[in-house]
């Protein structure tokens, strides 16, 4: 693992840890052990990397003082639906780059995003491929894979779509 893939890996941890979603403190030990021998140097990382079973209690606040020592603190918006529509965006950038199996992300961002902000109109076309994909079975004319597929160009016309807006700002 490379150093950028071993900070990348213990921001994605961050980010999900922020949105909410439980990470065992055994994966943010492993992570930062990860980090430690991809050369990432902070104060607390080998603390955090050297945790015994009997010390994971310990492993959260370490790892939110690796992340400040890194530089790298996330907030979710304040505002719910923002939240909601962020975690799709951060579901969708891990699909994009490959980090999240496609069928995988797309009912993610179905049921943690899409349902709860009714629906939007930039989430739709994954949410189809989502409903496709857990409805296909052999009798279809379309594959599974063609369908995941679509998942990855639903998503990347999302983000695109996201940054052209972003820019017109």
């Amino acid at each position: 693992m490379t150093k950028d893939e071993a900070v990348k890996q213990l921001k994605m941890l961050a980010r999900s840890r922020a949105f909410g979603h439980h990470v065992g403190s055994d994966r943010l030990v492993a992570a930062a052990l990860d980090a430690l021998l991809a050369d990432v140097d902070t104060p607390s990382l080998p603390l955090l990397a050297g945790l015994g079973r009997r010390e994971e209690p310990e492993a959260p606040g370490l790892f939110d003082q690796v992340m400040e020592e890194l530089g790298f603190v996330f907030e979710p918006p304040a505002d719910p639906t923002a939240t909601k529509l962020a975690v799709a965006y951060w579901l969708a950038e891990q699909i994009a780059d490959g980090s999240l199996d496609p069928a995988t992300g797309a009912v993610m961002i179905w049921t943690e995003s899409a349902m709860e902000l009714g629906y939007p109109a930039e989430l739709r076309p994954i949410v189809t491929c989502a409903i496709q994909l857990d409805d296909w079975n052999e009798d279809w004319t379309i594959s599974q894979e063609e369908i995941t597929s679509d998942v990855v160009r639903a998503v990347h016309e999302l983000l695109r779509n996201r940054s052209s807006s972003a820019s017109r700002r």
